[in-house]
């Protein structure tokens, strides 16, 4: 259940109880989570990993696992509205990250980082460090580890008692490195983050505000890397608008 209210709405999509929230909001719920000392594990969403969930049950349990699942994708936002089960808005998990970092800087919370390479990840506590005087970074590690390293590393996290652990990974191992020690890690709010350490860092640039509105994230990723995206992104669409069809002519049955 999430901390944000016993009665908060919730969209129900493609088989995802999405949270209808704004960004302030969720914000709101992660103080308070922090102040009372509860769990509060934030899952993300967009078209690709709706497609991915389908196809991944490990993925898919993961993702229902958490407390809060939000939109992270415009795509997820338009189906919603398309489905008469619309969210508010959009809670991008990048500007989460930003928000949360704002927030601990003013309540002088506790943050550990993990993911990424050990270049990003030294220019993400630099970053933060110079930018987020305030709060206190516990801890900032790489994301690149054996399963067999895994106990020793939550055990590192555990002991460093964050209040916030931001988990810069790829999808699905960051959820799944969540969901399988959110007990052990004992942190009070965990937000997996993916690529957002490389955008901090100034490895990877984000698309501009006019193509995130437009829902275009996507293409500008395939324009940076098309080699590498552009497979994964014309596969994953055409089948989030195939699921989206399906959805609808379902509903008018």
């Amino acid at each position: 259940m999430s901390t944000i209210s016993t009665e908060r709405p919730v969209r129900r999509l493609f088989g995802i109880p999405v949270d209808a929230v704004t960004m302030g909001e969720v914000v709101d719920a992660a103080d308070r989570a922090i102040a009372g000392r509860r769990s509060l594990r934030i899952g993300v969403i967009n078209a690709a990993k709706v497609v991915n969930m389908r196809r991944d049950p490990e993925l898919n349990q993961a993702v229902l696992s958490s407390d809060l699942i939000l939109a992270d994708g415009m795509s997820v936002v338009w189906a919603s509205r398309l489905l008469r089960r619309p969210l508010p808005e959009r809670v991008a998990g990048i500007d989460l990250m930003m928000h949360l970092l704002a927030l601990a800087d003013r309540r002088g919370y506790r943050v550990y980082c993990l993911g990424a390479t050990d270049e990003v990840i030294g220019r993400v506590a630099e970053i933060i460090r110079h930018d987020y005087p305030n709060l206190q970074l516990v801890g900032a590690r790489n994301g690149y580890f054996r399963p067999d390293e895994e106990e020793a590393i939550v055990g590192q996290i555990a002991a460093a008692q964050p209040d916030i652990l931001l988990v810069a990974m790829t999808s699905p191992k960051k959820e799944q490195f969540q969901a399988r020690w959110a007990r052990q890690l004992q942190v009070p709010l965990c937000h997996g983050v993916g690529g957002s350490f490389d955008v901090l860092a100034g490895k990877v640039h984000r698309a501009p505000q006019a193509w995130q509105r437009l829902g275009l994230e996507w293409l500008y990723r395939v324009l940076q890397e098309p080699r590498r995206m552009w497979k994964r992104y014309l596969v994953t669409n055409v089948m989030f608008i195939g699921m989206l069809v399906r959805e609808a002519l379902a509903r008018r049955t």
